[in-house]
């Protein structure tokens, strides 16, 4: 028996602006993911999975390394900071004897960084910082890229519709669908399998730089969801309060962009079957384990906000499964609502669920003994915050547990308090009634026990401290 038979495959496959909700085994009312669906329905769904710090780049900080914000040391969006961390996924897995390779997305800085992989397919998206054409980094920093111009035109770029990477322009791929940037994430993960050494098991990263915008699904996914009765975002009478008011956009404008969004899930979703289905082909049926998340979500006009870096549950809540087609290594277990995960979950988990050891410096819980439905002591609450540039809100701090959610905004001060077991779209703020002061008092505490050591000085006199200046990067990251 060799080592690649004794030990399982893994395959992580990270989606970019992929919302919590948005899986029709989550009871979506109109997305469609069959194959994702078929799957992780028959292995276990975490339904409370959550980015401490949801953007890319600290989002993939936690899920690449296993750390906390607090001692990765990203707790907001900045380019350019070198990722320098003594272990990573991809190291943990190499050095027990693993193959190790990725495909897609990784937002490391160097750009070239491979990060513990054993080599990488990288395409960022159009990463403005590294998208450089004066200092020859454009395809240098890219290799999508350059294998499109092999492919379709020597002068071809993703970025010819013009359409631009954050903005919230929906416009059908102009190319041939196998040349769209998701269908290449599968494409090259197929390729690995096939000059992949038979003799060592391996650990493949697949990272669709989709559903993050720009809107550009194949035209027959982003017509389907136009024919559809799309429903249309949630709002609440807190919204104004806590983010001023804002230009709205009309009905039809948000319809097109929900419907271009879920275009995006549907096209991956088939991408990711076409990567299954060959996996099978090349004899790995039985003996791989899957896991399906992304960094954040997207608000996507849910309380007039759009993108991430919020604290609510379109912005911090993501998708989070683990499947193992033809095998029992993932017992089938029901949607699990109680544990509350976090992408620091996901690195000890794989490796626990491989059988591999996990490194001491890992702060995130294996989930493993949860999915094979042993009793296990969980965390009672996870701590999460982002840097946010609006209406003086700072770092925008949140306390979620199984049942509630608690915010505190670190440049005004401002709280909210909601029951997600009940209002799940966060529409009854409770932190404005009376009855709800002991709760609210029991969740500040909280905050103010994970913010006591931080550098800002959030905590002064066992208070919560407003006004402190904030920054993307705590100081030991900073370049002095």
């Amino acid at each position: 028996m060799t080592e690649a038979t004794q030990k399982p495959n893994v395959v992580l496959i990270i989606a970019d602006q992929w919302r919590g909700d948005c899986l029709g085994l989550d009871g979506h009312p109109v997305l469609q993911t069959p194959y994702l669906d078929h799957n992780i329905s028959r292995g276990c769904h975490f339904g409370r999975a959550y980015a401490a710090t949801p953007s890319c780049i600290p989002a993939r900080a936690s899920l690449l390394t296993g750390l906390t914000q607090g001692t990765h040391g990203r707790v907001g969006y900045k380019d350019g900071v070198p990722w320098d961390y003594p272990t990573s996924i991809a190291k943990s897995f190499s050095d027990q004897g693993y193959q190790t390779h990725c495909v897609g997305k990784m937002h490391v800085y160097p750009e070239r960084n491979t990060f513990g992989f054993d080599s990488v397919d990288l395409h960022d998206g159009y990463l403005h910082f590294g998208r450089n054409r004066t200092k020859g980094a454009l395809e240098q920093n890219d290799d999508y890229l350059a294998w499109l111009r092999v492919r379709d035109h020597s002068e071809s770029d993703y970025y010819d519709s013009g359409n631009h990477c954050n903005f919230y322009t929906p416009h059908p791929w102009d190319k041939e669908e196998r040349f769209h940037p998701s269908s290449w994430v599968s494409t090259m993960g197929i390729d690995f399998l096939r000059r992949q050494d038979p003799t060592r098991p391996f650990f493949l990263t697949l990272s669709f730089h989709r559903p993050h915008p720009p809107l550009d699904p194949p035209a027959w996914a982003y017509e389907d969801y136009l024919g559809m009765d799309i429903p249309e975002p949630v709002n609440a009478d807190w919204n104004e309060k806590m983010f001023g008011e804002k230009c709205k956009a009309n009905a039809d404008k948000i319809r097109r962009i929900r419907a271009a969004y879920y275009a995006q899930m549907t096209f991956i979703d088939h991408q990711i079957n076409r990567f299954i289905e060959t996996h099978d082909e090349y004899g790995h049926f039985g003996n791989t384990i899957f896991c399906f998340t992304a960094d954040h979500g997207d608000m996507l006009g849910d309380h007039d906000l759009y993108a991430k870096s919020v604290s609510y549950e379109g912005s911090a809540r993501v998708p989070l499964g683990f499947f193992s087609p033809g095998s029992d290594r993932i017992p089938f277990k029901s949607c699990d609502q109680d544990h509350v995960a976090e992408l620091r979950d996901i690195m000890p988990t794989l490796l626990d669920l491989a059988g591999l050891d996990i490194p001491e410096a890992v702060e995130g819980k294996s989930l493993a003994p949860v999915i094979k439905g042993e009793e296990v002591a969980w965390r009672e609450y996870l701590h999460g915050e982002h840097i946010v540039n609006q209406n003086d809100i700072g770092a925008m701090h949140y306390i979620v547990s199984a049942d509630y959610k608690y915010i505190w905004c670190s440049g005004n001060g401002a709280e909210q308090l909601f029951d997600l077991r009940k209002d799940p779209r966060e529409l009854h703020d409770l932190s404005v009634h009376p009855e709800q002061a002991d709760r609210l008092t029991s969740f500040r505490e909280k905050l103010i026990h994970e913010l006591k050591d931080r550098e800002e000085d959030f905590v002064s006199e066992s208070k919560l401290v407003s006004g402190r200046e904030v920054s993307p990067v705590l100081r030991f990251l900073k370049k002095e």
